[in-house]
């Protein structure tokens, strides 16, 4: 089977992709987390507040 001059260029298009696709997940998945953190922070800050 002979590879045709497109096939490296497309390989290479893919692993782009899925470097992309994993580079946003981790995002989506640190920003959550970033997110609650923060909620959390406030409940905690609202529970000890002087009243």
């Amino acid at each position: 089977m002979s590879e045709e001059p497109g096939d490296e260029a497309a390989a290479e298009h893919e692993r782009w992709l899925e470097k992309g696709v994993a580079l946003r997940a981790f995002f989506y998945v640190f920003g959550t987390h970033a997110f609650a953190g923060f909620v959390w922070l406030l409940f905690y800050l609202g529970r000890h507040a002087q009243k």
